[in-house]
C-alpha cells in the first residue's frame, strides 16, 4: 500500500490517489509512515495538482487523513472532529492563563496533536507547530466546533475564514467582549449553522438580542438555526413581563428551529410562560422543547379559571406547538396545580409523543389529574408513546389508577418509567397488567418490589412479551429476582437490556441465570447484575464465558473491587 500511495504522488493522478485511499483501508495509519519515507527521499514541493492543492508535505499528509474519512465511517468523522477540538481545548487551557500575553494563533501545537497525523518529530517546517497554520489549511473541514471564550475574538475570525461551521459550542461567555467576538463568528458562519450550543454562560438581555440578531442569514431576516440550547447557565437582569426583543424575533422567524433547549438555567414562572405564549404563536416547526431543572412551578397558571383546558384566543395558535414532539419539564418541583394546568396546554399539542415530568412532586393527585390526557389523547388517535414520572412522590394507589387506565388502551404506550417511587411490592398485581401490553421499554427500578413482589410478578407472567429493555434495579428482590429473570427471558423473545443491579441476589442466583439463557432463544445484548455481594469462584468466571453478543459479554458482573461494599438504598 505505501509503495502504491507513493507512486501515484509522485507521477499519476490525484484522482487515482483518491481511488487508492478510498480502498485501502489502513491509509490513516500509513499516513505519518508516508510522510516520513518523502521526506527521507527529499520529495518536498509543490508538484501535486488537481481538485485539491497540497503545498506542503504535513498538508499532504492530513490530505490523505481527510480522505480516508471520506470513505469510512461516521464514527471516524467524528474522531476526526475531536481531535480537532481537542487542538483548540489545548490552546484554550494557554491562552486563560493570567500570565498569557499574545496572539492565539501564534501558540504552538503540541506534539501529542501532531502524532494523532502521523507527523510527531518528522516535520520541520518553521510555521507548521502554529495553531494558525492548521487553521488556516484545514479550517474548512472543522464543521463542528466546541470553543471556551478565550476564542470568542476578532482574531479567531480571521484564523476560522475559511470553515463552514454547522455546530458550535461555546463555554463560558459573560463579557460584552467575549459577546462582540462571538457574534462576528455566528455572521461570518449564518449561512451554514445550523446547531448552537451554550455552555456555563452568564447572559443578559442585551447579549441575547445580539447573538440572536447575528445568526440571520444576511439581507433576511430569518436564520437557519435547527438546534438552539442553553444549558447551565444564567440570564440576568430578566424581565419580569418580556423576552429580550432579539430573543422573541429568533423564536419568530425561525422557521427550520426543531429543537429548542433551555437546561438549568434558573428560569421562573414568568420566564416559562412568556415563552410559552411566543411558541404559542410562532411558525417554527418545534419538535423539541427541554425546560427541564429550572424553577417553573405556576408557569400556566393562566390556563386556569374561567378559559379551564382551553388556550386563550389571544394567544394565537401557531404550528410551533402543534409540531412538538418531545415536552421535557423534569425538576422544576411541579405539583398537582401545575398538572391541571399543563393538561390544558397539552390540547395545543396534538402530536406529542414524550412527556417527561419526572422529578416533580406532583403525587397521587397530580397524576389523577394526568390520567384524562392519556385517555382522552387515545381517543383522538394522538401518538403519545412515552411516559416518564420518576421520583414524582408517587403511592402504589396512584400507580395502580395509571397502569389500570394504560392496560386498557387499544394502543399502549411504548415506554413508561416509575422508577424511584415508593410504590411497595402491591404494585406488582398492576405491574402484570401492563406487561401483558405491547410495552416495549419499562423501568421500575427502586420502587420496592422486594421479594414478593417478584414472586407475584413471576406467577402472573403466562403469555410471551413484547418487552425489548426492562430496568428492575434497587428492588431488594434476593433469589426471587433471578426467579422472575428466567422466566422473564423464557418469554420475552425480544428483549435486549435487563437491568437487576443491586437487588441483593444470593450467589446461586447466577446458576438459575445461566441456566434460562442458555435455554432462550432471545437476542439479549446487556444484562446487569452489577451491585450484587458475590464472592465468586473459579467456575463461575467459565459459567458466564459462554455469553456473549458481537464480542462482548452479555452478563455485567458485580466488581471485584466493590465486594465488599454494601448497597444501602435508604434515603
Amino acid at each position: 500500500m505505501i509503495t502504491r500511495l507513493l507512486r501515484t504522488m509522485m507521477g499519476e493522478s490525484v484522482g487515482e490517489m483518491e481511488t487508492l485511499i478510498r480502498h485501502g483501508r489502513r491509509c490513516l495509519s500509513c499516513a505519518g509512515r508516508i510522510v516520513f519515507t518523502l521526506l527521507k527521499h527529499n520529495l518536498t514541493g509543490d508538484r501535486y495538482t488537481g481538485k485539491h492543492t497540497c503545498r506542503s508535505i504535513a498538508t499532504y499528509s492530513i490530505y490523505i487523513y481527510c480522505l480516508y474519512l471520506d470513505s469510512s465511517s461516521s464514527s471516524s468523522s467524528s474522531s476526526c472532529i475531536n481531535r480537532i477540538n481537542s487542538c483548540l481545548d489545548e490552546a484554550a487551557e494557554l491562552a486563560s492563563l493570567p500570565s498569557f500575553d499574545g496572539c492565539i494563533g501564534e501558540m504552538n501545537v503540541s506534539d501529542g496533536i501532531l502524532k494523532c497525523i502521523g507527523c510527531e518529530g518528522h516535520v520541520n517546517h518553521a510555521n507548521y507547530s502554529k495553531l494558525s497554520y492548521h487553521c488556516q489549511q484545514f479550517g474548512h473541514y472543522a464543521s463542528c466546533l466546541r470553543l471556551q471564550n478565550v476564542f470568542c475574538v476578532a482574531e479567531t475570525c480571521v484564523l476560522l475564514r475559511k470553515s463552514n461551521l454547522q455546530s458550535l459550542i461555546v463555554r463560558w461567555i459573560i463579557s460584552e467582549k467575549h459577546v462582540d467576538g462571538l457574534c462576528k463568528l455566528l455572521l461570518q458562519n449564518s449561512e451554514t449553522l445550523t446547531s448552537l450550543e451554550f455552555i456555563y454562560c452568564k447572559l443578559s438581555p442585551t447579549f441575547v438580542s445580539a447573538i440572536c440578531g447575528s445568526l440571520n442569514v444576511v439581507n433576511t431576516h430569518t436564520h437557519g438555526i435547527k438546534h438552539f440550547s442553553i444549558n447551565t447557565s444564567s440570564f440576568l437582569e430578566i424581565n419580569p413581563v418580556s423576552l429580550p426583543p432579539g430573543f422573541v424575533s429568533f423564536l419568530s422567524s425561525g422557521r427550520s428551529l426543531c429543537s429548542l433547549k433551555l437546561h438549568d438555567n434558573h428560569l421562573d414562572r414568568n420566564f416559562a410562560w412568556m415563552l410559552f405564549s411566543v411558541l404559542l404563536d410562532a411558525s417554527s416547526s418545534l419538535s423539541i422543547l427541554d425546560l427541564s431543572d429550572n424553577n417553573i412551578a405556576g408557569w400556566l397558571c393562566n390556563l386556569n379559571g374561567k378559559s379551564k383546558c382551553k388556550v386563550p384566543l389571544s394567544l394565537g395558535i401557531g404550528k410551533s406547538l402543534q409540531s412538538l414532539r418531545v415536552l421535557n419539564i423534569r425538576g422544576n418541583d411541579l405539583h398537582k396545580d401545575d398538572v391541571e394546568s399543563l393538561r390544558c396546554a397539552l390540547v395545543s399539542m396534538p402530536n406529542l409523543e414524550i412527556l417527561d415530568i419526572s422529578d416533580n412532586p406532583i403525587e397521587d393527585d397530580g397524576i389523577r389529574c394526568l390520567i384524562p390526557y392519556i385517555v382522552e389523547a387515545h381517543d383522538r388517535c394522538s401518538p403519545l408513546a412515552e411516559l416518564y414520572l420518576e421520583n414524582c412522590e408517587l403511592s402504589c394507589s396512584g400507580a395502580t389508577e395509571l397502569l389500570d387506565s394504560l392496560s386498557n388502551l387499544k394502543r399502549p404506550l411504548n415506554s413508561l418509567s416509575l422508577a424511584d417511587n415508593g410504590l411497595g411490592s402491591e404494585v406488582a398485581g398492576p405491574l402484570q397488567k401492563i406487561l401483558g401490553t405491547a410495552i416495549k421499554t419499562l423501568n421500575v427500578g427502586g420502587v420496592g418490589l422486594g421479594s414478593l413482589g417478584f414472586q407475584e410478578l413471576e406467577k402472573g407472567l403466562m403469555t410471551e412479551l413484547k418487552l425489548v429493555d426492562i430496568n428492575i434495579s434497587k428492588n431488594r428482590g434476593g433469589f426471587e429476582t433471578a426467579r422472575f429473570l428466567a422466566k422473564l427471558i423464557s418469554l420475552a423473545p425480544n428483549i435486549i437490556a435487563i437491568n437487576t443491579a443491586y437487588n441483593l441476589m444470593p450467589l446461586e442466583s447466577l446458576t438459575v441465570i445461566c441456566s434460562a439463557l442458555k435455554l432462550s432463544k432471545g437476542s439479549l445484548e446487556r444484562l446487569d447484575l452489577t451491585g450484587n455481594n458475590w464472592d465468586f469462584q473459579p467456575n463461575h468466571a467459565s459459567m458466564v464465558a459462554e455469553f456473549h453478543h458481537n464480542g462482548r459479554p452479555i452478563l455485567i458482573l458485580p466488581s471485584y473491587l466493590a465486594v465488599d461494599v454494601p448497597y444501602d438504598d435508604d434515603p
